[in-house]
């Protein structure tokens, strides 16, 4: 009877242990896979907020060429070009920003990215040198506070 007993002891145990493996790694397995999950997303964040930053500097600087370009005349060749090359960059640069807000949960950070946005748009818009020169400063200082912004949300 003792040997009855100490095999039903031993096949308890071994199922028991095998219960308490088969949940342990499912935990692990479960942690494993948000890790993945976080640090994919955390990557793909940071790539879609340094595309951001890098394409609204090329529109900034797009626009600033169309203003000087204006100043020299409308009709010249080389206003159309700088036009166009800002048009141009002002749909790569909206693309990225519908990437930026696909994948931030942070609003802030999208409203930073649409400031931004928005400054460089107007640095065409001056009427003169210095209204040029203090848009453009507001657009960096803009595409800075996007940056601020975002940086923790990449760690």
């Amino acid at each position: 009877m003792v040997a009855i007993w100490t095999s039903v002891v031993a096949v308890g145990g071994t199922l028991m242990g095998a219960v308490v493996t088969h949940l342990f790694q499912r935990l692990a397995a479960s942690r494993a896979e948000r890790f993945a999950r976080s640090e994919a997303l955390r990557q793909e964040r940071t790539a879609a907020y340094a595309s951001f930053a890098a394409a609204v500097e090329d529109y900034r600087h797009g626009q600033a060429g169309r203003w000087y370009r204006m100043r020299e005349g409308r009709t010249e060749d080389a206003f159309i070009e700088a036009r166009d090359e800002a048009h141009r960059l002002r749909t790569a640069t909206r693309h990225v920003l519908y990437r930026v807000k696909l994948l931030t949960d942070d609003r802030e950070a999208v409203l930073a990215a649409e400031q931004a946005y928005r400054c460089v748009r107007d640095v065409s818009t001056a009427q003169d040198q210095a209204e040029h020169d203090a848009l453009d400063a507001g657009a960096r200082q803009a595409i800075e506070e996007f940056i601020t912004r975002a940086a923790p949300l990449t760690r």
